[in-house]
């Protein structure tokens, strides 16, 4: 009888979808299931997420590849789970919801931030290594509190978005340091909870006990519940550990251990990320993540505007109530034809807003009438490279140490050739694709050869050059377009205003004048 060989299983939940993915023992791709990440509304402030039909997806998707890894002669000998950090998931004390979850790209409670002193926001920021924002757990559960009083009674345990999943696997509520450090919920000192969080948005420190006990993201939380097990066809008790943060996940996944190491995601979020030394005081950036080494942690500048951005153009080159949009690809094709700085079309990246720019909108500026499609691609695209310049400008002055090592680039920027030459020009640094498509699932996986006693080695990447981009002729060219973009970026804050006023105003038809 043949033996089975062992493989590990990792889950990463996105805010557009949702992936299951198997590697060997050496980290190497075995397989990989895909599948929407279901939501209930989306607004132009309120994301919700349907929490028990992103459950369902979760355990419909592990047991599609159960039957895979079976076939093709598998074992899988344990499962970590990462997702999008921040937002909320509130469950009851049988891990039940009490509500529909708010995404970590909504921005209802912006209120309760801009009323948050500035000064005990730094402190905040000191303390913990993240600056407060709306999607926060602590602001939004004092949100819920304003709001949804009912709602806030029932809940029992605040859980991330992996921490909820998790908690449908094994039936025991759990949280990782790198989920609740990037909430700035941890004190970098002490590695324990910290009511600060909640004393800034009006909540009592006993709030914090409704927030789980904190575990390593490579601790075994618990086994996977009978229940789970019948429906996925994995084993009864397959150990699931605690997890991390999809940030944090994708950078493991991508390679990114070392101190100076830079990773950038051009995700459904833009992730600008360099590990650092777990200390205080903490480089002055939007969030900090403690990583799995607790030496170290992930100090990034992120917002929702890098290829959710592509996503949306692909959407809207569509007729109305179209089922699907253009293949990226076909729109990165076409953006290949036009020449560097889309002849004068400039693209602000905020279809989905930023936690610094409040009243953001997606923003063309200069169209005319020789644009087309490839020319909004090319805009779009080249205007996602220039934001994440400006987040890497902030990391790079926040006192950060970075390597000279080309910088990691992952996701559908380093998966596209033209894409990856903006970047590269764009930032005038090499950048090193990394062309594995399931960063983040991999790196939680990574996490359990050394939890579950089987290797402590980590797992290789490809650091070959010939997946090194550097600047090229057009850098000068960008160069000149990442100054008029900063300049309109710096003058549209009175603009993105005015809209919101008009969007949020509603339509009534004005009042008939004397005589009409």
């Amino acid at each position: 009888m043949t033996s089975l060989a062992t493989c590990y299983i990792g889950v990463d939940v996105g805010l557009t979808a949702s992936k299951a993915a198997a590697f060997d023992a050496e980290g190497r791709e075995v397989g990989v299931v895909h599948a929407r990440t279901p939501r209930t509304s989306v607004t132009a402030h309120r994301h919700d997420v349907d929490m028990t039909g992103l459950a369902d997806t979760v355990v419909s998707l592990l047991g599609d590849l159960a039957g895979k890894l079976a076939a093709d002669g598998y074992a899988p000998a344990g499962i970590g789970v990462a997702a999008h950090g921040n937002g909320l998931y509130p469950v009851d004390a049988s891990l039940r919801p009490v509500g529909p979850a708010i995404a970590s790209s909504d921005s209802r409670a912006q209120h309760i931030v801009d009323a948050i002193d500035p000064e005990a926001a730094r402190r905040l920021a000191a303390e913990t290594g993240s600056i407060p924002w709306a999607a926060q757990p602590s602001v939004l559960l004092r949100w819920m509190h304003d709001a949804e009083p009912e709602a806030y009674a029932r809940t029992r345990w605040a859980l991330s978005c992996k921490d909820w999943v998790t908690s449908q696997l094994t039936g025991v509520p759990s949280a990782d340091y790198s989920d609740a450090s990037a909430f700035g919920m941890v004190a970098l000192d002490t590695r324990e909870y910290t009511p600060t969080a909640l004393e800034l948005v009006g909540l009592p420190a006993g709030d914090l006990g409704r927030f789980p006990p904190l575990r390593e993201s490579g601790q075994v939380v618990a086994g996977l519940s009978a229940r789970i097990a019948e429906l996925t066809g994995l084993p009864e008790g397959l150990p699931v550990i605690a997890g991390c943060m999809d940030c944090v996940a994708a950078t493991l996944g991508a390679g990114g251990r070392a101190p100076g190491d830079v990773t950038i995601i051009v995700g459904t979020w833009a992730i600008n990320g360099v590990v650092v030394p777990a200390a205080t005081p903490a480089p002055e950036v939007t969030l900090s993540a403690l990583m799995p080494d607790s030496g170290t942690m992930l100090a990034m500048e992120v917002a929702p505007t890098s290829a959710a951005n592509l996503d949306w153009l692909s959407t809207a080159s569509v007729p109305h109530r179209g089922a699907a949009g253009v293949p990226a690809a076909d729109l990165l094709a076409e953006a290949a034809t036009v020449a560097p700085g889309a002849d004068g079309l400039l693209f602000l990246p905020f279809v989905n807003g930023a936690p610094e720019h409040p009243a953001a909108s997606g923003t063309f500026l200069g169209i005319s009438a020789v644009h087309r499609r490839g020319h909004l691609t090319r805009a779009v695209i080249e205007g996602v490279a220039q934001y994440h310049r400006v987040q890497l400008d902030r990391v790079l002055a926040s006192g950060a140490d970075v390597g000279d090592r080309p910088w990691r680039l992952a996701g559908g920027g380093a998966r596209s050739e033209v894409w990856a030459q903006i970047f590269a020009d764009v930032l005038g640094r090499p950048v090193r694709r990394q062309l594995t498509s399931e960063l983040g699932a991999r790196g939680v996986a990574s996490l359990l050869p050394a939890a579950l006693g089987h290797s402590d080695v980590p797992w290789s990447v490809s650091d070959t050059d010939d997946l090194c981009v550097r600047p090229g002729p057009a850098r000068e060219a960008y160069v000149r377009q990442a100054e008029v973009f900063d300049r309109c970026l710096a003058g549209m804050s009175a603009v993105w205003s005015e809209v919101e006023r008009y969007r949020t105003a509603g339509f009534e038809p004005a009042p008939a004048t004397a005589g009409a």
